[in-house]
């Protein structure tokens, strides 16, 4: 009856509009793409009715053992306690909770099956309460649903692994031996990436390798070259070679945002967040350490993303990232991650904390380690209202032992800057005046490898000059500094040494200079005094041994420089 009424509307309007509805196809009509005119369609309508729901696997099930077995009386106030404890760490689905029941005795089996509504959460109740104890005789065991599907395909009899024959594997380190001495780089853009041979000789570089879709997000060297890292929604994957980039080890990891490797390339370290189901809580992050070689997880950190949001230079959402910061050197032997009131150093034969426990340090704000040894410096601000004044500590590892400490009065904040052997330590310390109306800057430069470690004071000449800049010059023993106020800074160069004498000695300072970056050149000697981006991209090449000006040039807005690593 409906069709014949809405079929008389149709009549009726086409009359009205005077068409002829004999000569119209009905069947070829098509709305555009997203639009229904109003009209809920039939499908539209099951869906709501039915607010259908599609399986996809057992990851969100936890099995939990050795519950206590009790009687039917008993059985409403153990489920009571269960769903307490599980729905503390996520959202248990309706009728999520099933503990089977002996039909002979009538009493429960001793386990129970527990659903979330995110695999996410599910891991995370294994992870938090597997071992839980309930009381002396009760300590939980708690596994994943899908892994019994694994434990049950393990053979009774034991059978020896297969061996493979060994097949020699490329020279990982080729590029090394070109006999122009050119170095790779990698390009991306739409979905190709190219990596390629840098020669400043000729105006177009030369193709080593080509894909199409290599990654889903983005590619990484390692800091020796090593290796290209790709990023993809299942993990990563590590790729090397002389002119055919062959994959060498995947790295499982789902929905990896982020990727850093260990300074001697031996670890990769891998991130990925998931929203909670509950948006109140904090998203979930997992963070796996990889043995690049092996692709074996050495070790792995869960949690919310508020457990992971302190240090670190850049981030996503609320984490810090890098979150661990790696010994100097290249043997890749320790690693650490500031927390709340805490410093926690690993170090990587067993992946466990260093004598089992972290670093108690109060009100911790930053640390770095030394580029070539194992030690950190440490700095902490003023608490108690200035009673207990900042200071500067370095920590040797793995003993833990203070080799020096400095307290600093009145100190608004604090920058700390490493020469890259090692040999020396800058802290970079603005004070308030006594008024706390405005601050001066100065600066502690601690010689490491000498006796007792001798700290001297360096004071600029004018003390309200704002420190813009501060750079060590590579393996060697001077460094510059940019003060003063914008438009036209100073640039000071000072030595550590100057003839016998130990001493910090002023070299010159360069008056009223366009510049707001320094950028040593990797060899020492040469530094670009470079004017960035509201500075219109002012360069100023020079030559510290000399004490001259070598050449200007301008590159207009520019805002970012890097020296090729020859020098």
């Amino acid at each position: 009856m409906a069709d014949v009424m809405v079929m008389k509307e149709i009549e009726d309007t086409a009359l009205r509009l005077g068409l002829d509805l004999s000569t119209l196809d009905l069947d070829s009509v098509r709305l555009p793409p997203g639009e229904n005119c109003g009209i809920v369609s039939d499908d539209d309508e099951v869906y709501q009715e039915d607010n259908l729901e599609f399986e996809s696997g057992f990851g969100n099930i936890i099995v939990v053992d050795n519950l206590p077995v009790v009687p039917k009386e008993k059985f409403e106030k153990l489920e009571g306690v269960v769903r307490k404890i599980y729905s503390q760490i996520g959202v248990i689905k309706e009728d999520g909770l099933w503990m089977p029941v002996d039909p002979e005795t009538d009493k429960t089996l001793g386990y129970c099956f527990i659903e979330y509504n995110t695999p996410q959460e599910a891991e995370l109740a294994k992870e938090k309460t597997h071992g839980y104890k309930l009381d002396r005789a009760h300590i939980f065991c708690v596994s994943m649903f899908d892994d019994f599907d694994r434990f049950m395909k393990v053979p009774n009899e034991w059978a020896p692994p297969e061996t493979k024959p060994y097949a020699p594997g490329e020279n990982l380190q080729h590029w090394l031996t070109d006999a122009k001495a050119r170095d790779q780089f990698v390009i991306r853009a739409g979905s190709d990436t190219e990596v390629l041979w840098n020669d400043a000789r000729h105006l177009k570089p030369d193709p080593v390798y080509k894909r199409a879709f290599w990654t889903e997000s983005f590619v990484q060297w390692s800091p020796l070259g090593t290796y290209l890292a790709t990023v993809h929604r299942q993990g990563a994957a590590v790729w090397g070679g002389s002119s055919s980039f062959n994959r060498l080890m995947r790295y499982a990891h789902p929905q990896v945002k982020l990727i850093d490797f260990s300074p001697g390339e031996k670890y990769l370290v891998t991130y990925s967040s998931n929203e909670p189901s509950n948006p109140r809580d904090a998203n979930r992050v997992v963070i796996n350490i990889f043995d690049v070689r092996t692709g074996k997880v050495m070790r792995d950190f869960k949690g919310s993303a508020d457990d992971f949001a302190v240090g670190g230079a850049g981030g996503v959402t609320g984490v810090s990232w890098p979150v661990f910061k790696w010994s100097g050197g290249r043997d890749d032997k320790y690693f650490a991650r500031m927390g709340k009131n805490v410093l926690s150093v690993y170090e990587t034969e067993t992946f466990s904390l260093v004598d089992k426990k972290s670093l108690k340090v109060e009100n911790i704000m930053d640390f770095c380690w030394s580029p070539t040894d194992p030690i950190i410096a440490l700095f902490v601000p003023e608490m108690g209202g200035g009673n207990q004044p900042a200071r500067v500590s370095l920590i040797q590892v793995p003993s833990k032992e203070e080799l020096r400490q400095k307290n600093l009065f009145s100190v608004s904040d604090c920058k700390i800057y490493w020469q890259s052997n090692g040999d020396y330590l800058a802290v970079n310390v603005e004070r308030y005046t006594k008024t706390k109306k405005s601050t001066y800057t100065g600066f502690e430069l601690f010689r490491i490898k000498e006796r007792d470690i001798p700290i001297e004071v360096l004071e600029l000449e004018n003390k309200n000059d704002k420190i813009i800049a501060f750079a060590w010059e590579p393996k060697g023993h001077r460094f510059v500094v940019i003060h003063g106020d914008n438009p036209k800074p100073d640039v000071s160069i000072y030595s550590m040494r100057t003839g016998q004498n130990s001493r910090v000695s002023k070299l010159t300072t360069l008056k009223g200079k366009q510049a707001n970056a320094l950028f040593w050149s990797p060899a020492g000697r040469y530094i670009v005094l470079a004017g960035l981006k509201g500075f219109n991209g002012q360069l100023e090449f020079y030559n510290v041994d000399e004490l001259e000006t070598m050449a200007t040039a301008e590159h207009f807005m520019a805002t970012d420089i890097e020296w090729d690593p020859t020098g």
